[in-house]
C-alpha cells in the first residue's frame, strides 16, 4: 500500500510476506556464495528500536557473525546489517533508524565500530521531528557503501529544516532539494548544517556520531561591545540627572519635596 501511495506499481516490484530478521525468504537464503544475491540499492525503513529474542543460531548467520547480534532492547543494527548484506559492491544503501544509532554503547558500540572502521558509513543525515505519524521522535538516515574509502563522513543536520504542520512536520521539496544538493555535492562545510570529518577525529570521539557533536545548529550569541555599552550607560546616567533635575523645578513650584538626583557613578 506504501509502495502505491508512492505512485510505484505493483508490476514493478514483487512483496513478500516474513520476518526479516530471521531471513524469511528463500531467495535470500542462499548459500552459494557465487549465487548469493546482490542489489544496487536498498532502502529500508525498519521498526524503531524493535524488542527481538535472538537465538544461537543467529549469532552465526553470516549478516550477523562478523559484527555480532544487536541488543535485545534494540534490534537496529540487525536491520541494518541484514539489508548491508546483500548490498552489492558498487551499491548504496540508506535506512531510517532512530538517533540511538549514532551513539548508544555496548554491543551496538561494537557493531557502529566496525562498520566505521571499514569505512561503510558514507553519510549520517538528521531530520526532523515529528515527520512519521507513528512517532514524534527526531530520526536519521544512514548512508552505506562498501565501496568507500574511509577517510571521512558527511554529517548533514537538517533537523531545522521543514515545514510546521498542525499534527506533524513534512519536508518541502526544497527542504529535499538541499538534502540531495548536498549529499552530491559534499561540500567541506555549511555553517550549522553539513560538515566533512576526518576518521581521526570520530576516532578522538570513541566512534561517536552524535550529529549535533560535529555539526551543531545553535546559533552564536551576539558579541557585546562593552566599552560602547559602558558610554551608552554613562549617557542614559546623564539624561537622567538632568530629567530629575528639570522634574524637581516643578515640585518646587507646586511646594513638593524634590526628588533625590542620582549620584553620578565614577566614569
Amino acid at each position: 500500500m506504501n509502495m502505491l501511495l508512492h505512485g510505484v506499481k505493483d508490476t514493478e516490484f514483487e512483496i513478500y510476506h516474513g520476518d526479516t530478521l530471521t531471513n524469511d525468504w528463500p531467495m535470500l537464503r542462499e548459500t552459494n556464495p557465487s549465487q548469493k544475491h546482490q542489489f544496487d540499492a536498498v532502502v529500508a525503513n525498519p521498526p524503531f528500536s524493535y524488542r527481538w529474542n535472538p537465538g544461537k543460531a543467529l549469532g552465526e548467520d553470516m549478516r550477523f557473525k562478523n559484527y555480532g547480534l544487536a541488543p535485545k532492547s534494540a534490534a537496529d543494527f540487525s536491520f541494518l546489517l541484514h539489508g548491508f548484506h546483500y548490498l552489492g559492491e558498487n551499491g548504496v544503501m540508506a535506512i531510517i533508524l532512530p538517533h540511538g544509532v549514532l551513539f548508544r554503547g555496548n554491543a551496538e558500540a561494537k557493531i557502529r565500530r566496525k562498520l566505521l572502521k571499514n569505512g561503510n558509513i558514507d553519510t549520517i543525515i538528521g531530520l526532523p521531528a515529528n515527520l512519521f505519524y507513528s512517532t514524534g521522535i527526531p530520526v536519521c538516515i544512514l548512508v552505506l557503501k562498501k565501496c568507500k574509502k574511509p577517510e571521512d563522513i558527511l554529517f548533514i543536520n537538517a533537523s531545522e529544516n521543514f515545514e510546521k504542520g498542525k499534527r506533524q512536520n513534512h519536508l518541502s521539496d526544497k527542504h529535499i532539494e538541499k538534502i540531495i544538493d548536498t549529499y552530491r555535492e559534499r561540500p567541506e562545510s555549511i555553517e550549522r548544517y553539513a560538515r566533512r570529518v576526518e576518521m581521526n577525529e570520530i576516532k578522538a570521539n570513541d566512534y561517536n556520531l552524535n550529529i549535533s557533536r560535529y555539526v551543531s545548529t545553535v546559533k552564536p550569541e551576539a558579541k557585546v561591545d562593552l566599552s560602547a555599552t559602558h558610554k551608552e550607560l554613562i549617557e542614559i546616567e546623564k539624561q537622567v540627572q538632568e530629567s530629575t533635575a528639570k522634574h524637581n523645578v516643578f515640585l518646587e513650584e507646586l511646594g513638593l519635596s524634590p526628588l533625590p538626583i542620582p549620584r553620578p557613578s565614577n566614569p
